[in-house]
Formats: structure tokens, sequence, C-alpha cells
């Protein structure tokens, strides 16, 4: 199924985007320091809502680090995708095999691998208080935002079901009755073309405000297609447009009541992940000497097109000692995505000479989401300055409808399709939950909460037609359900003005899943709730006068029944499992360093140690010939004692700003960024081809910025030329994809 014509999101974002180039240009963004009463340069306070308040970030008693400002506008550059925070916070990585959609997220190595478009994550994404559940949803681009907060560990009281592992919070700036515009232009290699631009003031004095926000990318495709003039393939691919766009409005009759409304869309239309075949060295792994991310030779086709759009309601009044909130949202989204899955030319088995390498038949799949619609409502009350005591209590209800059709395609013939089935999921939950702070002594803090959750689905897949001639199937189904209780408890010991130490003990939990792929296999597959028990410790510090922030956290953890996904195998079926035990342990540390007043240095790091304890589970090897290293009992690979798939044990990175005073209001500056990952494998099952090596990413940006308003900046993103394996296919060949290439250009930007 294809999806034709501009859609409502794209004429939406277009006016959009007109509107804001009238009247914006781009931001100097907002430094991370700032002066004290001496001028030296001191830290500025990191404002989050990691628990549903604002508060410092030194006062939240978890793991949970924040970018905004600089930092982030520099780091979310050059054309990036949501992918631009993997490793570049402690323990969060992001990986995708669909490009620029469908975002996989891991904190602390835990995620899903599972590229099926009904899978659940143990990570939630929430963007302006609103969870984006469906992993589609979760690749809205970042753009006009105050912050990226990552919160560590299980987050089961405040924000419920799919957070084991933790929360990626992004938050939009949002309307003020101060006018303030500005606009961001990126011009770089492969024609690679970023706008950015914001506009926001009052339209009616104290009572009504809006922002309006707009992105869009373009690259051009720079993949040369050695294969081409068939029908349905492209000569070129991996480009991309991609749009998006937000207007709020922040209406405020009284000094009790406020009402924030939120319209958000994007709209993207470019090439899906590519995948290359046969490039990844037989028995040692690492990529063949003669490859070259720049060429293909493919005949099957390559395209992707998203439409997603949201409508966000906040209300709040504010009481005397309380104040209500309520928060409802609805999210729509619609993808159509194909790719050349065996990543080469031809099929031996079906009588046509394959390259490069041995290919043994042709496998292209299309996955396509006509209609994703998701309602949540949360209703909240909260205490207002109690004294020793402050409360939040609520109630949340969440409706999700999905639909998935699946075609395959024959490459060998035209491309024609000779294979479709379809899944549809309605997905309901309802939590209630409260939390207590209460303040023991002026230094110690202790806190809990619990909460309660329903989780219910109902599932149905059908096969139609079967590329491997299974004939029709279905419908299936499952009805998966279960209540949980989930709760924390902390407490917080403020040392002195700078330093303070807690600890966490805490319970999550991911809902029970249901895998339905029945393209190519006759099973609907059940993975139970998976739950997670955690203990963690930290110290906060304030050093040097204010100039340096570091903070540091150990925890361990055991989940009980984790679901996992066994991806791949000869027929690329994916099937869930519960594994019956899974070890976590780990240390994270953040640090912010103003080294001198000219000189800005950050840095992260985290250790995380994962592994499967079950000598039970076991699964299929792998189809693409690679070389097991596991033991294989009975023609099954046994699991027990492995690491979690996308799971490296070291991550860190960092940042320096060096900037040098030009005139009364002027500077020169440089600024530097590295990201490092360690090896990890892409499967349940270990094999040196299905393995990544260690991965050191750069970026280098050298500017001009005059009175924090003009700025005119070289940048480069990738600098070294790291090519890597991010992903393999587990299928019928060593079939492999790699990370971004080096990208170089210019940026202006100005504000108002």
């Amino acid at each position: 199924m294809r999806y034709h014509g501009q859609s409502k999101a794209a004429q939406w974002l277009s006016c959009c985007s007109l509107a804001a180039l009238a009247i914006s240009g781009l931001a100097a963004p907002a430094s991370a320091q700032s002066r004290n009463e001496s001028g030296a340069f001191t830290l500025e306070e990191i404002v989050v809502t990691a628990q549903k308040r604002e508060q410092s970030l030194q006062d939240v008693p978890s793991s949970v680090a924040a970018i905004g400002g600089e930092k982030l506008d520099i780091l979310n550059s050059a054309g990036s995708d949501i992918r631009f925070l993997s490793g570049r916070i402690p323990s969060l990585t992001i990986e995708s095999s669909f490009g620029r959609t469908f975002p996989r997220f891991y904190i602390r190595g835990l995620g899903n691998t599972d590229f099926d478009l009904n899978a659940s994550q143990p990570v939630s994404l929430i963007y302006d208080e609103i969870v984006m559940e469906n992993p589609i949803l979760k690749g809205m681009p970042a753009f006009d935002l105050e912050r990226v907060e990552v919160l560590r560990g299980p987050q089961g009281t405040l924000f419920g079901r799919n957070t084991p592992a933790g929360i990626v919070k992004l938050e939009s700036k949002k309307p003020t009755h101060e006018f303030d515009a500005y606009g961001k232009f990126t011009y770089g290699r492969f024609d690679t073309i970023e706008f950015e631009g914001a506009v926001g003031g009052s339209l009616i004095e104290d009572v009504l405000a809006i922002r309006t926000s707009v992105k869009h990318q373009h690259r051009d495709d720079f993949i040369t297609n050695e294969a081409p003039g068939l029908l349905g393939n492209r000569d070129e691919i991996g480009g991309y447009d991609d749009f998006a766009g937000r207007v709020q409005l922040l209406y405020t009759p009284t000094d009790r009541f406020s009402a924030l409304l939120n319209f958000h869309a994007r709209s993207l239309d470019g090439t899906s992940r590519v995948f290359q075949a046969n490039i990844i060295n037989p028995g040692v792994g690492g990529l063949v000497d003669d490859f070259d991310r720049r060429s293909v030779t493919q005949d099957g086709q390559n395209e992707q097109e998203l439409d997603q759009r949201g409508l966000t309601a906040k209300l709040e009044y504010a009481l005397d000692k309380f104040t209500i909130t309520s928060i409802t949202g609805f999210e729509h989204g619609e993808v159509f995505s194909v790719g050349d899955v065996d990543g080469g030319f031809g099929g031996v088995f079906e009588g046509v000479p394959s390259t490069p390498g041995f290919i043994p038949f042709n496998a292209e799949t299309a996955d396509a989401v006509p209609g994703l619609d998701q309602w949540t409502q949360e209703l909240r009350l909260s205490s207002n300055d109690l004294g020793m005591i402050d409360f939040q209590a609520g109630f949340f209800y969440f409706d999700e409808d999905l639909k998935i059709e699946s075609t395959n395609f024959n490459s060998v013939a035209n491309n024609a399709p000779n294979g479709f089935a379809s899944q549809r999921q309605k997905s309901e939950s309802w939590a209630i939950f409260g939390n207590v702070n209460i303040e023991v002594t002026p230094d110690l803090i202790v806190e809990g909460g619990v909460r309660y959750t329903e989780d219910d689905k109902d599932f149905t897949a059908t096969r139609t037609v079967s590329p491997l001639g299974l004939g029709g199937i279905g419908p299936l189904e499952a009805s998966p359900s279960d209540e949980v209780l989930s709760w924390d408890v902390s407490a917080t010991y403020t040392i002195n003005d700078d330093v303070s130490v807690y600890t966490r003990a805490a319970k999550g939990f991911r809902a029970p899943s249901v895998q339905g792929r029945l393209l190519f296999g006759d099973e609907v597959t059940v993975a139970d709730t998976e739950e997670i028990f955690s203990v963690e410790a930290g110290i906060k510090t304030e050093l040097l006068d204010n100039r340096m922030r570091v903070n540091l956290s150990a925890y361990v953890a055991d989940m009980d029944g984790q679901q996992l996904t066994a991806v791949g195998g000869d027929a690329n079926f994916n099937r869930l499992v519960n594994a019956a035990d899974t070890n976590l342990s780990g240390v994270e540390m953040d640090l912010e360093w103003a080294v001198t007043n000219n000189l800005f240095v950050t840095a992260g790091a985290s250790y995380n140690f994962t592994r499967i304890n079950d000598p039970d589970l076991r699964t299929l090897p792998c189809g693409g010939g690679c070389t097991i290293t596991d033991p294989i009992i009975d023609g099954f690979v046994q699991l027990d004692n492995n690491r979690l798939p996308q799971a490296p044990r070291w991550i860190a990175n960092a940042t320096a700003r060096y900037g040098v005073p030009v005139g009364a209001v002027g500077e020169v500056y440089a600024y530097t960024d590295w990201a490092f990952t360690s090896e990890k494998n892409f499967f349940l099952f270990e094999s040196p081809e299905f393995t990544s090596g260690r991965e050191l990413i750069g970026g280098l940006r050298v500017g001009y910025n005059h009175d924090d308003r003009l700025d005119f900046a070289l940048f480069g993103r990738n600098i070294t030329d790291e090519t890597e394996l991010k992903g393999g296919i587990d299928f019928n060949n060593l079939t492999g994809f790699v990370n971004e290439p080096p990208i170089w250009g210019i940026e202006i930007s100005a504000k108002f």
C-alpha cells in the first residue's frame, strides 16, 4: 500500500515555514555558564521536570542527565535525527534499521532489537509531557527545545508502564508574552540543507501568547545504485526531505488558570535504511576491504514516507495549597517503508546470478502503518508548598489503535508483490498513582510512591499470501492482560551546600507484548510482563566555587522475565521470549567544568554490565552463514550467560569550547565533541560477524559570535571519517548497514 499526494501535515508545515521565515532568523544558543558578582564564570542551575515538577537537577534523587543550550544545538545539527543523542549521554544508545523512522532506544543496556512496527520498548520517549508509545512516533525531530532529559533506571511510579530502563524526555520552548524569534540556516556536504526557526510573543497582552516553530531538513541522494533502470528501483538513494512544525498557544485569563495548546506535525519523504550485501568479513567480522558506503548494486525498491500529527491540551488550575493539572494528548501516524533487505542483486536459487557475493534468494519487504491513533489522558493533583510534606496523586489513561500491513516483493520479477500480511492491535491501559516527599530534617528528605496499572491488548493477525508458498493463515488472535504494582522509595542527605548523596530503590515493568509478523511465519508469540528491581546510590556535587559539577551514580538491578526478541534466522521471523533472569550493574558519571573564563568542558562515562541467566533459553542459529561462538545443542543456540544485544559495556563522551573575545561584544570560538562506544552484539547469540567494533565519532565547529545575536560557523560531523557497522540482517547473507558519513558545511544564525 502506498500513500500519494501532499499530506495535511506537509501543507500545514509549509504555511508555518513561510510565517517563520517572514519574521525570524536564528538564535545563538544560550551558554551553560553565567558570571557571578566578581565577573568569573560559574555554572548555571539546571532545572528539570524529571519528577513532574520543576526542580534543580542536583535535587533529584535518581540518575538524571540533561542537555540544553549550545551543546544541544551543536549536537543536533547537520541534518541529524533523534539518533544524535546516542552515546552523548552516559548509558544511552539509539539505533535503527529503518533510518530516520523507528528509532530503538537503550538505557543501561536495556532495549528491544525487534524491527516489527508493533514492537514495544522498555525505554519511553516523552515529548512535551505526552508518551510516544509506538516506535514510528519516537522519531519526531528535536527542534526549538528547552532541554533533553534522560532518566536512567525504572520510572514506574510517576510515568508508569514500559519504563523499566528509563525515559528520554524532550521539552520544547513554551510561549511567553515577551517577543523573541530566531532562525538558523545550514548548508553542507551532499546538499544537506537545514532550516530551523521560531517566533513567539503576545497576541493579547497578559492573556494569550503564541509560539510557532519549524524545522526543515534536506539531503540529496548520495549513494549510487550500480543496477539502475529496473522497474521500481532507483538510480540513487540515501536522501530525504523532513519537515516538522509546532504551534503553541498559551491562554492565561486569570492568575490561577492556564491552558496550553500544542499542535505538532511531521512529514518525511525519503529513502529507508540502506542495507548492503556481504559487507562483513566471514569468520572474523568487520567490514570487507573493498567496502564502499556510497555504492550499492540492488534490484529492489527503497522508499519511505511518514506523516505524523498530534494535539495536546494542558490545563492547570491553581488553588491556594494545590494545583489541578489535566493533560490530554492525541497522536496520529502513517508510514510506508520499503527496502532491499538482501542488500544486493539477484538470487542464485531463483536462477539469477547474484552480486555482490552469494545471495541465495532475493528479499524485498515493505511495512506500512495505514493508521495509528493514540489517546492519553492524565489528571493530577499536586501540593503547593505545604511545608514538610509535598505530594502528587493522579490518574492516567492510554488508548491505542494500530494497523500494520506487510508486503513482500519479488525483486527478480520486476518487483511484483508475492506476499501480504496484516496486523491490528487495540491497547488500553489505566493507572492510579501517588508520590509523597517528606522533609524529615532540613538535611534529610525521604520520598516514596506507588502506582497500580491495568493493561489489556487485543491482537489479530492474518496472512493472505506467503512468499514462501505457505498459503494463507488466520486470523490468529491474542489478548494478553495484566495488573501490576510499581513503586519507588528514595532518601537524599545534604552534606553541605555543595554536596549531597542519595539512594533509591525502584520496581518497574513492561506490559505484555505481542509479536505476529506472519509474512514469513505461522505463529503469534506473546511475552509476559517483565519486571525489574533496581537499587541505586549516587553523589551530586558542585565544586570550585560552582565552576565544576560532578554527579556519580552506581546501580545493581535484577530483571524477572525480560522480554527478548529472537530475530532473523532462515525465515526472517521474529519470536518473543521471556528470559528467566537478567542481571545488570553499572556506574555513571556526568561532569561540567568552567575551567577558565574562556574554556568550558563537559564529560560523561558509563559502564554497564548485562548478563542473561537462563539455561533453558535458546534460539535458532543465524541464517546468513555467520560463525556462532555459543554452544549449539540439538540445533539450537544456548543463550545462558550471554550479554544483551546492542548493549556496549563502555560509553564515554566529551566536549570542549574555547572562546576568545573580539572587540566589545564579539567572540571567536572553537567547539569539539566526541562520543565513544565499545563493542556490542547485534543479536542474542554471539558471533564475530554480527558484532560491532569500537566507535569514536567526533565533531568540530569554528565560528564567530556577535553579541549573542549573530553567529557564523564552519562545522564538521564525523570528522575522522569513521566507518563502522551499526547493525546486521540475520537472513540469507552477511548483510549490514553503517553509520552516517562525514558532513561538513556552514551555519548562519540570528536571533531577535
